[in-house]
């Protein structure tokens, strides 16, 4: 008898443990995905078959940004759009006269950035990035504001991004 209760045991917590692992592995196709839960710095989001991850604008170094300022902001962006690219085509804040796309020189990017499907696409420091043009008021480090990005297929997604110096884990990329 007691073999019998030890042998339903393991078979109730080996089901368990798989239906954990399909869960988490998110066994619902490549149309359905959730973001996996990082310990990253930044605004994490999802549009579409776009996930938004470590968004955030550049934490000043000693002085606030001061209203007219142009201050960077950064963020990962992945398709997982199967075959389908798709393209950052612009963003805005309240807290800003505009956000341009700009490239590593802070030279506009007026047709956007091109997100190819199923690859990570680094909008960072030296690369690609979001300019916050004519910032309209004092951004300390912590300071949130809404933001929102727009994408020429999967459409627009509002969320509050914060002032930060990025600090990246070293856990699993979405791209493995």
């Amino acid at each position: 008898m007691a073999a019998l209760l030890a042998h339903r045991g393991r078979c109730t917590l080996l089901a368990t443990a798989v239906a954990l692992a399909l869960t988490a592995s998110g066994c619902g196709g490549d149309d359905d995905f959730s973001l996996p839960d990082w310990d990253a710095p930044g605004q994490n989001a999802r549009v579409g078959d776009l996930m938004i991850r470590y968004a955030h604008v550049a934490e000043p170094r000693g002085e606030p940004w001061q209203p007219g300022d142009d201050v960077p902001a950064y963020v990962w962006l992945y398709n997982k759009g199967g075959d389908q690219a798709d393209k950052l085509v612009g963003a805005s804040t309240p807290n800003a006269a505009s956000v341009d796309i700009v490239d590593s020189d802070s030279k506009p990017l007026p047709g956007g950035v091109d997100l190819p499907a199923n690859q990570l696409v680094e909008l960072e420091q030296g690369r690609a990035h979001l300019m916050l043009q004519d910032v309209r008021q004092l951004i300390r480090g912590g300071d949130f504001m809404k933001f929102t990005m727009r994408f020429e297929n999967a459409g627009s997604v509002t969320f509050n991004i914060q002032s930060q110096i990025p600090a990246y884990d070293e856990g699993p990329s979405p791209t493995r």
